[in-house]
């Protein structure tokens, strides 16, 4: 198995080609975890694989074949004081109060899920963002199956305490919370052990940086609500 190979994007910004499992030993703890590991469904196959960008996600189920096991997570959560994880009803993680719950803002006859959640170990009630899927990725390209919406990200992102300035997502993807995050002036770990969207993740996260970010930016504040 090849070692583990980090890349320094920026001050603060970094990401590693290889398993998660070896890399968290190397980096130690962070202030907080947003990820969307796999949930073991084969989401590479299936219906809607076939971008209106050309990409055909068909056939590429042998990364979602089974989720992270139990021992990954523990040293997921050793690793950070906060954490945020999609597919939190898939995976078996402690009680919480809140979760963050993505509304994709479907009718009753829509065959997908019509929302998706997120388990976090932050004491605040469950909040939800609503996004219509049918702009999924907000006007950008969709390089990965399960690539989330960047806003999305951000406003996941901005959920966290005040405080949580190095942020890690040990399944990376196609780099979309790492773009959050040059956008929201944290500092990333990514971590990715497919070379495919190591390579995109690299590009899309380079290419935040370069954009000038003037002062007074500020991301579009989502609309959420409180679940009671």
């Amino acid at each position: 198995m090849t070692a583990p190979r980090k890349e320094t994007l920026a001050d603060g910004v970094e990401i590693w080609l290889g398993d998660c499992r070896e890399v968290l030993p190397l980096i130690g703890r962070v202030d907080a975890v947003v990820t969307d590991p796999p949930y073991g469904i084969n989401a590479g196959t299936g219906i809607g694989k076939v971008t209106k960008e050309g990409s055909d996600f068909r056939g590429e189920s042998q990364w979602d074949s089974a989720p992270p096991d139990e021992d990954t997570f523990a040293s997921i959560l050793d690793a950070c004081q906060y954490a945020i994880i999609f597919g939190g009803n898939y995976f078996r993680l402690p009680p919480s109060p809140c979760f963050l719950i993505w509304d994709k803002i479907q009718p009753e006859q829509f065959t997908l899920a019509m929302a998706e959640l997120a388990w976090t170990n932050m004491r605040k009630p469950a909040k939800i963002y609503r996004w219509k899927s049918q702009s999924i990725n907000g006007g950008d390209p969709k390089f990965h199956p399960t690539q989330k919406p960047l806003g999305l990200m951000e406003w996941c992102v901005d959920q966290l305490p005040p405080g949580m300035e190095t942020i890690l997502d040990p399944f990376m993807g196609s780099g979309t919370t790492g773009v959050a995050c040059v956008n929201l002036g944290r500092s990333f770990i990514g971590i990715e052990r497919e070379p495919k969207y190591f390579d995109i993740a690299r590009r899309r996260i380079t290419e935040a940086l370069s954009r000038p970010r003037l002062p007074f930016d500020e991301p579009v504040k989502p609309r959420q609500e409180s679940l009671l």
